[in-house]
Formats: structure tokens, sequence, C-alpha cells
């Protein structure tokens, strides 16, 4: 599959924080998707989860889907019991052709609690990492065999948030657990994208292009927000309006042969980030930055 271009409907309506677009309907968010260029979109809150209803839609504004969110808590309960959990999900992505499955560990994450600062987001103990690591594999083995491949997500408020924790996983997992590499979180996390693309360039199976505002960022830190409060500060944009250097980050994921998504995540509030203006810079910006790093 050649590179494509996608976006995240957080740009319209928020998962986490469904009252930001709320009365955005969904049919807005893909025509606009698709009026902005992009070639697919993930799912979000306001889809619907059976593909049977969803194909319909998407094909109405010609549109893919790319994947979509699942928060695992394989900390709490074995592969079996997650399987079984994570089922409907796996099925739709399955039908609708997508080829990775976005996942993230969020047993004890703080990210949806809008009082809790970052600075309290848990840390795994090896332990925990002996019990997680294993069983993620698992679960990457057994997706695999339904025509998916685990993409991990990291993100700020849960247990793999760092460029560390992100080494770590990598190093206590095989090829059966991709890396979803996601430019925002990393920098917020304090990390460098460009260097975790570099190590980490073979493993990684999708991406999300999210920028960062610099000034937000180093606010929020400052006032040690919680997650939630960063992104109504701000502290998210489109690829080319923030400080995440991608002239340096898509070109390690190119020569390692990525073929995939590139996907536009940047949740704002939509009354003061016009959705559709942002979602046209950060396909023109993402295109361009694209087209230099993968050729075309």
């Amino acid at each position: 599959m050649p590179i494509r271009l996608g976006i995240n409907p957080l740009t319209w309506t928020n998962d986490d924080m469904p009252e930001l677009g709320a009365e955005t309907p969904l049919e807005t968010c893909l025509a606009e998707a698709r009026q902005a260029g992009f070639a697919g979109v993930e799912l979000g809150n306001k889809f619907p989860r059976v593909a049977s209803e969803l194909k319909p839609v998407l094909d109405r504004h010609g549109l893919a889907l790319a994947s979509g969110w699942y928060g695992s808590r394989l900390l709490e309960r074995d592969v079996d019991a997650e399987m079984a959990e994570a089922e409907p999900h796996v099925a739709l992505l399955a039908a609708l052709g997508c080829t990775v499955m976005v996942h993230a560990e969020v047993s004890r994450a703080i990210h949806g609690e809008r009082t809790t600062p970052l600075s309290r987001r848990p840390v795994l103990s090896d332990a925990d990492w002996a019990v997680l690591s294993p069983r993620l594999a698992e679960m990457g083995r057994r997706l695999k065999a339904r025509g998916l491949h685990l993409a991990y997500h990291h993100h700020m408020g849960t247990v793999i948030e760092t460029e560390a924790e992100v080494d770590r996983l990598m190093a206590t997992t095989g090829p059966e657990v991709g890396l979803l590499l996601d430019t925002g979180h990393l920098t917020f996390a304090g990390g460098d994208p460009a260097a975790a693309a570099k190590r980490h360039a073979a493993r990684v199976v999708h991406v999300h292009c999210k920028d960062v505002r610099r000034e937000v960022m180093q606010d929020a830190k400052r006032r040690d927000l919680p997650f939630l409060e960063a992104v109504l500060a701000g502290v998210f944009t489109v690829p080319g309006d923030g400080c995440v250097d991608y002239a340096a980050v898509l070109p390690h994921v190119a020569a390692a042969g990525y073929a995939g998504w590139l996907v536009v995540e940047a949740e704002q509030d939509p009354a003061k980030a016009h959705p559709l203006t942002y979602a046209r810079m950060g396909h023109d910006n993402l295109a361009r930055l694209a087209a230099a790093a993968f050729g075309g």
C-alpha cells in the first residue's frame, strides 16, 4: 500500500471530551475530511460500529477507514479476556480492510481525568513489565492471525508515555508488536521523535502526525496541567504549525520502507481552531512533507 494521508475526527469532535464538537454531525466531519484532501479517517465516537452500516457512509464520502483506537487492560486481565472484549472492534477493522489496530494500554491511565495532573500518571514497575510485554506480544500474534498488526500508541498520561518506555516496549517484544509513532505525544513527553523514528523505523506500522505548540507545552508542564486541560489550552496542532521537525522524522520511516497511513491527529477546541481550516492546513503541510520524504 502506498503512503496515504488520513485524519482523525478529533479535529471536529473530541472523544475524551464529547462536549467539544458535540453539535457537529458525522456527515460534516467526513465531508470536510474529504474536502480537505484526505483519503481516509480513523474511528470516532459518532461512527457506526457495524461494518454493514459504516461502510456505506464512508463510501459515500470516498473515504477509507485507516484504523481505530482500542484501549486494553492487559495489566488487569489475560489475553483471552482482552481478545473477547476487543472482538467487535477487531471484526469491524478487519471487515473494512484495515491493516493495523491502534492499541494503548489504559490500565491506571489518567489522560481522561480533568483534575489529575500529568505528573501523577502511572509508571510501570519491573513486575508490571513482566506481565504487560508478554501479553501484548501474544495479543499481537492473535491480531496478526486476523490480518491486523498491533500498532502500539504511546500516549500522555498512560503507562507507556516516554521515549525510554517506548524503547523498553520495543526491546521486550518482537515484531508482532508494531509501533504507532505519535510525534506530538513523544514531544510532549520530552522525547525526540526523530531519534525514536531512527531507532525503531523497522517497527513503525502507523504514524500519527500531531504537532506541538512549544510555548503552550512549556506552560502546561510548568503548571503541571492535566492532559485534557493542556489540550484545551492548545498544546496540539496540525503538522507544520508547531515545533516538530517532520523533515527530520519522516525520512527515517521512509528509509525503512514504510507503506501505510500518515494520520493528522491534532485534538483542539473546534470553537478556537476552525476544523476545516486546520484540516486543510494539516493536509497540505503533510502532503508536502511526505512528498519530500517518500517521493512523489
